[in-house]
């Protein structure tokens, strides 16, 4: 199938399904006329990277789950590799949020100090 095909096919679109195709996470055929050509297995491997992005990993973590990209990847037990990817993503995540809560209690405590004494 051609790569507007398989972006309908995966709900993306083209340009990110060349993206995972130079992050070295998907690959194609070149047509004679230059086009590229996926075969059917590249709907369940977009559909996984989907997953995991979904998931909040990143391309890079991924990577890291490129041999079990072809397969059910949400019904398979995770690997020792894949749970410490994981994780660390997760570790990051978490700091991420609690930055923000953070940042948010500063500028709510600023706006009230602010708005003290002042008719809203």
């Amino acid at each position: 199938m051609r790569i507007g095909e398989l972006a309908r096919r995966t709900g993306t679109t083209a340009r990110a399904l060349r993206h995972y195709e130079q992050a070295g996470l998907l690959t194609s055929e070149r047509a004679p006329n230059g086009y590229r050509v996926y075969d059917a297995a590249a709907e369940v491997r977009v559909g996984n990277i989907r997953y995991l992005l979904d998931a909040g990993l990143t391309l890079e973590d991924v990577g890291f789950f490129a041999p079990c990209l072809d397969g059910d990847l949400a019904a398979a037990p995770p690997s020792p590799e894949g749970l410490r990817v994981a994780e660390q993503r997760l570790a990051v995540l978490e700091a991420r949020i609690a930055a923000q809560v953070a940042a948010r209690d500063r500028l709510r405590e600023a706006l009230r100090g602010a708005t003290a004494g002042v008719a809203v």
